[in-house]
């Protein structure tokens, strides 16, 4: 798909936000919009006392200068509507970053939208960009708002199954999702919830089959910086924007949520060709309009700061992915290792648990911890496949997961 109809697709999108639940038999309300079990699990967390290792959100507060930052802001007065865009000032920052971490040119004028958080970056992509009957291509499982945004915007969705312990998408199915009906090939790497990094094979095939069916690339890089050790040296994200071919047709998402562990401020960010940028605005400005004033000058300065802060978080979540990973396994989990993200997969099978969402639910009784089955992030018709899986959160306190760890070893008892 070329950028022609991309307006018609962002009206049509701003018209869906007016009339999407006017009515009990609207046609695209779909089991993608019921309510989760995210919040029944961070219920259970609050009303036993559990460690909520359910939700990916740090429970340590960003740099200090960035908040500094931010308090600054308030101070000044930045407090009331910034340009719909995004303040210059970030805009610039994000184009800088790109620059210096991968050698991309980008016009912070036209080719960039500050946005609230990605989460609206991804929903104001879709709403603009799909119309009724168009197919989104995911690996699954998958973020959980890939699968709401997609229903919202009437599309279909078509999924390549990343399967345990590596969760590496085979690469001949997803050839074979990819058709003449594809408009977005919608990729996270690093991925939520399984911590799988596309390798560059992967990428480049993905490159290849948007240009042979003419689909659009949305690429979800929230987690960009937070890639591990493998043993022969960190893992290279490789933004799928700098391979040849790849930069015209591919919108790029990501947030200062993750880098900085400032989750609640919700700064997002898109980079993409002018034409999308202006397309994607029109949907954007009926979602949030404009957010976080104060926050995006504090943003700005957190993307300048040195290179050791970058490699010093990825090593840091790095430790902790370790020693959550070895606590679950001394308590007789199966365990995957990520190379990146926030999150750690575990089976409970080996201890005697095969549904991974009864498990969740007596786990705090158990051991006094909360976990996400790995089937919140899958269609129904695919949950035999993940069944006894369940996706735990490092993004914690050392003494935290410590203790999360020892209450595991438990359940051997």
């Amino acid at each position: 798909m070329t950028v022609s109809g991309a307006w018609a697709r962002a009206a049509r999108g701003a018209m869906l936000l007016g009339d999407a639940h006017a009515a009990p038999d609207n046609p695209y309300a779909a089991p993608e919009l019921r309510p989760t079990i995210f919040a029944e699990m961070s219920a259970l967390a609050a009303s036993t006392g559990a460690i909520n290792l359910g939700q990916g959100f740090p429970d340590e507060d960003g740099p200090q200068q960035v908040r500094d930052a931010a308090k600054l802001a308030i101070d000044s007065g930045e407090n009331q509507y910034p340009p719909g865009r995004g303040i210059p000032l970030l805009r610039e920052a994000i184009a800088r970053h790109q620059h210096r971490f991968y050698g991309l040119e980008l016009d912070p004028e036209r080719e960039i939208l500050v946005t609230a958080g990605a989460t609206e970056a991804i929903a104001a992509t879709l709403l603009a960009l799909l119309e009724p009957g168009d197919e989104v291509v995911t690996f699954e499982p998958f973020y959980d708002s890939y699968g709401a945004m997609i229903a919202l915007a009437g599309g279909v969705h078509v999924t390549v199954p990343l399967r345990a312990p590596d969760f590496r998408p085979d690469l001949d199915e997803l050839r074979d999702a990819v058709t003449p009906r594809t408009r977005i090939i919608l990729i996270n790497s690093p991925h939520n919830p399984t911590g799988m990094v596309l390798d560059k094979p992967a990428l480049e095939l993905i490159v290849e089959l948007a240009h042979q069916h003419d689909a659009l690339i949305v690429a979800d890089e929230v987690y960009e910086h937070l890639t591990f050790d493998d043993g022969q040296g960190r893992i290279e994200h490789i933004p799928i924007s700098t391979l040849p071919g790849a930069r015209e047709r591919t919108i790029t998402i990501s947030s200062g949520a993750k880098t900085f562990s400032l989750t609640g401020w919700k700064i997002g960010w898109l980079i993409a060709p002018a034409e999308l940028v202006d397309a994607i605005l029109t949907v954007k400005q009926f979602l949030t309009y404009v957010n976080g004033a104060p926050f995006q000058p504090a943003i700005a300065l957190g993307l300048s700061l040195p290179d050791d802060y970058f490699v010093d978080a990825a090593s840091t979540l790095a430790a902790k992915r370790d020693l959550l990973g070895a606590g679950l396994r001394r308590a007789g989990f199966e365990v995957s290792r990520p190379s990146g993200s926030y999150f750690i997969v575990a089976d409970a099978a080996p201890l005697g648990f095969d549904d991974a969402v009864q498990f969740c639910r007596r786990l705090p009784e158990l051991a006094g911890v909360v976990g996400i089955p790995l089937t919140a992030f899958v269609r129904p018709e695919r949950h035999a496949d993940y069944r006894s899986l369940v996706r735990f959160a490092f993004c914690k306190r050392t003494e935290v997961l410590e203790r999360a760890a020892a209450q595991l070893a438990d359940l051997r008892r």
